[in-house]
């Protein structure tokens, strides 16, 4: 029996600190993903949608019951902003001296602060986002069609094929 789900999906924004293009890699956009998957499949967030541009994501997500929200977001970020950093470390620490910030509690920062989170409280503004995200490599110039950029949900709402096998359709919200 699926989970009784009591919290309203969210729009989640989070840039990559001073909009550098760390995800012009997409070996980091696949760290992105694989920390989705995990959470889709821990059953701790429901994914409707999600776009990993060059320097920011946007999610659409539903933490499901028993997860705070906030917890979630932090070890999303958290998690993913050090898989990255051991990687750059590695392979390329001249990028990662630009995210140097040598604060005192940590020399490295990856994502902005205070990402953004808004609740979406009815279909019409759910469907808004949903257009907005895959829309964004379009405007971009990235490709002529949403379904055509491949870190992103749209080809599933074009075909109803799940190439992430994570994703969740807003018929189902």
């Amino acid at each position: 029996m699926p989970a009784i789900i009591t919290e309203y999906p969210c729009f989640f924004t989070a840039s990559v600190w001073k909009h550098q293009f760390l995800f012009a890699n997409c070996q980091y956009k696949d760290i992105v993903l694989n920390s989705l998957r995990f959470l889709c499949a821990k059953q701790r967030i429901r994914l409707f949608a999600f776009v990993i541009m060059s320097n920011h994501i946007h999610l659409i997500w539903q933490i499901l019951p028993g997860h705070s929200h906030n917890a979630v977001q932090r070890d999303f970020l958290k998690y993913t902003a050090r898989q990255m950093q051991k990687d750059l470390t590695i392979n390329n620490p001249l990028f990662l001296k630009k995210l140097r910030v040598g604060k005192a509690d940590r020399k490295y920062q990856l994502w902005q602060r205070n990402p953004l989170s808004i609740e979406l409280r009815s279909k019409h503004v759910f469907d808004q986002k949903l257009n907005y995200i895959h829309q964004n490599p379009v405007k971009a110039g990235l490709c002529s069609l949403p379904e055509q950029y491949h870190y992103s949900s749209a080809v599933f709402y074009q075909t109803g094929v799940d190439v992430f096998g994570f994703l969740t359709h807003t018929a189902d919200w």
